[in-house]
């Protein structure tokens, strides 16, 4: 029992520890990224707690931010939709990544990529969640300064997904910036199949239920 007692409270230092370590790289991306991957100062589950505040955060957001900076209406409200937004663009931006910097002689893994962009969007945690209770007291000419933070957290987080790029895969920024380029293309390319493939599962199902009806039809 002291041995297991043990080890959890060491998994558990560990995860603060890895999570703690998110404030650290978005203040120093280019150290803090290297150390996430070359150096295992980052974990999964940490990555993964940080994806669970961002999607918590998001839904929050659509529900509580004042309607004069999130035109809201609840009867078309989604919550699993809200979540695939931001998880569906996650997921397939580091596919795609992971894809063609291999071909680009990138360093990365697919696991590395995926918790490099959970760190990325700790600046979507620490501003988003404040920002929700500033859009509630501002009026609507203070609420300028509300639309620059949302822009400035956009950015934040993009140059910080540039700069894991650049770790990860031991990259330059102008190849940095053309792999981002590549995998965006990338990511069209795979939404594009994705609904070329469900569009064809579904023909395909329409198919056999109408010969179906027509069989039973015939028949019965």
């Amino acid at each position: 029992m002291k041995i297991a007692e043990k080890i959890n409270k060491d998994s558990l230092k560990e995860y603060k520890r890895s999570l703690r370590f998110s404030l650290h790289v978005i203040g120093h991306p280019f150290d803090g990224f290297w150390d996430l991957i070359h150096e295992k100062r980052g974990s999964m589950a940490a990555a993964n707690t940080i994806m669970i505040a961002v999607l918590l955060i998001r839904i929050w957001r659509m529900q509580m931010t004042n309607f004069m900076f999130i035109l809201y209406r609840p009867q078309n409200f989604n919550v699993l939709m809200c979540c695939l937004e931001i998880l569906v663009p996650i997921v397939i931006g580091c596919i795609s990544n992971w894809c063609l910097t291999t071909l680009f002689d990138g360093k990365g893994t697919l696991k590395s990529i995926y918790m490099a962009v959970c760190y990325a969007y700790t600046p979507y945690v620490l501003l988003q969640l404040p920002m929700i209770f500033i859009s509630n007291v501002v009026t609507a000419e203070e609420g300028v300064f509300w639309t620059y933070m949302d822009r400035f957290t956009d950015i934040w987080i993009a140059i910080l997904i540039l700069s894991a790029m650049m770790m990860i895969h031991d990259y330059t920024l102008g190849k940095a910036i053309f792999a981002a380029i590549a995998t965006a293309i990338g990511m069209l390319i795979i939404i594009f199949i994705l609904l070329l493939f469900f569009s064809l599962i579904s023909d395909g199902f329409a198919y056999f239920i109408s010969l179906y009806k027509e069989i039973a039809f015939r028949f019965y």
